[in-house]
């Protein structure tokens, strides 16, 4: 690799784990501390699950296309979301880091992509796509899932900023091919 672009990846390595530690020192205050895990816990695959199941009861105009979407977007992001924990077999920060806890379990070892901010991303643009009014809700708690995830020092901010990513592509691809 030619130097000019390590020490550029080096770089960017560093500013990964100095955002990280930065974030990480939130969880000294309580609140803080509770609140953000109750909103990573929030945006765990059974919200996720229960909002495929009763969107089609809420509202039957929108639901029945709304949860195929959903499912088709999970499916998508998946097959994405595991090929690059997978490949890239990335460690937490509470793995790289000394100065860094883990406060939350975690369900592999590997940080890369947030799938969390992933699925967050992906609700909250195609919730929002059909209900604009809730936009205002949405992409604060995408915002806060995704932030959580550091703070807890389960992901680095480019783990986050790669799931968020991923969410808002893989929903913005699909609403274009549905409508």
């Amino acid at each position: 690799m030619p130097p000019w672009l390590d020490s550029g990846r080096l770089r960017s390595v560093e500013l990964d784990l100095r955002g990280a530690r930065a974030l990480h020192r939130a969880v000294s205050r309580p609140g803080v501390l509770r609140l953000l895990a109750v909103c990573s816990r929030v945006g765990d695959g059974p919200l996720w699950f229960s909002l495929i199941l009763l969107w089609p009861l809420l509202d039957a105009d929108v639901g029945w296309l709304g949860s195929r979407l959903v499912l088709a977007i999970g499916a998508i992001n998946l097959v994405i979301y595991w090929a690059l924990k997978r490949s890239t077999r990335r460690l937490r920060p509470f793995d790289r880091c000394d100065d860094i806890r883990a406060c939350m379990k975690v369900p592999d070892p590997f940080s890369f992509p947030s799938g969390h901010t992933l699925h967050a991303t992906a609700f909250a643009l195609l919730l929002s796509s059909f209900y604009p009014a809730l936009g205002p809700l949405l992409w604060p708690f995408a915002a806060l899932v995704g932030v959580s995830r550091i703070v807890l020092g389960l992901h680095f901010p480019s783990d986050v900023l790669v799931g968020a990513l991923i969410g808002a592509g893989t929903a913005s691809a699909m609403l274009l091919v549905a409508t």
